[in-house]
């Protein structure tokens, strides 16, 4: 018996309405959280035309799969995860094809799946565990007899082949489904490398791999208690299993300063950088959590996985702006520049709340062009949430020691991030000295009894 996935009823409904030219195929996303015993598909939204496509393109005499653009299937995957909050992830895709093509949708499928996998997990910060489903489900359905075919693949094993699986519509799959909400204040400084000098993005990335893992090695307090076993977590919350009103749950994460990977017999290194990175302010983060027995030590991944998401999503769209705005370069980017802040909209239908991020010179009216766009929905501006970041005061900035501007600080009445210029040896130096001094003080008292 192959897994069952539990359908939320308006994507059936979107299915249902999909309009498919004749002769064409569409494709699409399907968007859930997976579970040890099953999974809840709760959102589907196709992929749009490219830009530069224009209108459909015409058939140049093969099948219409051979037309499917790969690279934008996945593009398109990487930029709706990102909108994803804690808990939600992609599960699969869907295919809709004529009679004619069905025979090879599968393959089709295949190769769509285990591409799409690859690119969207390419910078994840955090690490899969055991528990993790590695399933992604593919849909197939025929534009003319609507006959839906739900399939799996492992997309750990290269050489997995289909397995059946369970497809079941449902109503309001999610409505009852807690939130956790947290808000994260963050301070991470990045040293910039001497021989990464002409890699920054790589080195930023790698700094933040090693905040990724602080949070989570942290404790998560959830309504106040420690969540870390596997005690069912909403144990004695939900008392009538016909209140379906959800529960909004504030979490905390609790993190060292000291790095859990750090061997406390290591002795003091000195690194040469030629700058540095940092990144400080507030951000919102919530999870939403399946009301299918889930365990406390999953709802605390959940909201410590989306923490990680959004800041990393965060600083590769500031890099990606970078080179957009600078061209090509080489050697570190100087500046002082502001990171988009998370905003939320509701939904259709489906009783949760997606996001997106504003970077200081858009408006409400671009987020919702880009949600037309990359998710097939028209939301009024006026229900875009913008109060939980209520400025942008999440920032970064990169310096080399080639900076003019060493000298300068920036300062403001509220946190805001800022970066500042690192010295040629980085803390190492002044712990070395500190060891040093130490070890002198103890010969001369040796010396004196």
């Amino acid at each position: 018996m192959g897994r069952s996935y539990i359908v939320d009823e308006a994507v059936e409904k979107y299915l249902g309405e999909l309009q498919t030219p004749p002769g064409s195929c569409v494709t699409g996303l399907l968007t859930g959280q997976s579970s040890p015993q099953r999974d809840f598909v709760v959102l589907a939204v196709q992929t749009p035309h490219r830009e530069s496509e224009g209108p459909a393109k015409a058939s140049t005499g093969g099948s219409p799969l051979d037309d499917i653009d790969v690279e934008w299937v996945t593009e398109h995957a990487r930029q709706v995860s990102r909108m994803l909050p804690g808990g939600l992830s992609i599960l699969g895709l869907f295919l809709v094809t004529p009679p004619e093509l069905s025979k090879d949708a599968q393959n089709t499928l295949k190769r769509l799946i285990f591409a799409v996998d690859k690119y969207i997990t390419k910078g994840r910060l955090w690490e899969l565990t055991e528990e993790d489903v590695t399933d992604r489900v593919t849909l197939h359905i025929c534009s003319i007899t609507k006959k839906a075919v739900c399939r799996t693949f492992d997309v750990k094993d290269p050489k997995s082949s289909a397995k059946p699986a369970d497809w079941k519509y449902q109503t309001s799959v999610l409505s009852s489904w807690p939130m956790l909400t947290c808000s994260v204040e963050l301070d991470v400084h990045i040293p910039v490398n001497e021989s990464a000098s002409n890699n920054t993005e790589k080195c930023i990335q790698d700094g933040f791999r090693k905040w990724a893992k602080q949070i989570e090695a942290g404790h998560c307090l959830i309504n106040g208690k420690q969540a870390f076993d596997d005690s069912e977590f909403i144990s004695g919350q939900k008392k009538n299993p016909k209140i379906t009103q959800r529960q909004t749950l504030p979490a905390r994460i609790l993190v060292s300063d000291e790095h859990p990977e750090v061997d406390e017999r290591s002795s003091a290194q000195v690194q040469v950088c030629s700058g540095s990175a940092r990144v400080r302010g507030v951000v919102h983060c919530r999870a939403y959590i399946h009301n299918n027995k889930p365990k406390a030590r999953q709802a605390a991944q959940a909201i410590k996985r989306d923490i990680i998401n959004t800041v990393s999503c965060r600083v590769e769209m500031f890099l990606e702006d970078l080179l957009i705005s600078e061209g090509s370069h080489k050697g570190p980017c100087s500046g002082r520049q502001a990171l988009p802040r998370r905003v939320f909209v509701p939904a259709p239908c489906s009783g949760l709340s997606l996001c997106d991020y504003m970077f200081p010179d858009e408006s409400t009216g671009d987020v919702a062009e880009r949600l037309k766009e990359m998710l097939d929905w028209d939301i009024p501006e006026t229900d875009i949430d913008i109060s939980l970041e209520t400025s942008h005061l999440f920032c970064s900035e990169v310096t080399d020691s080639h900076s003019s501007d060493s000298s300068e600080h920036v300062t403001s009445e509220v946190e805001t991030p800022k970066i500042q210029k690192a010295p040629q040896y980085y803390a190492g130096v002044a712990v070395a000295a500190a060891v040093a001094l130490l070890a002198t003080a103890t010969s001369l008292l040796y010396f004196n009894e």
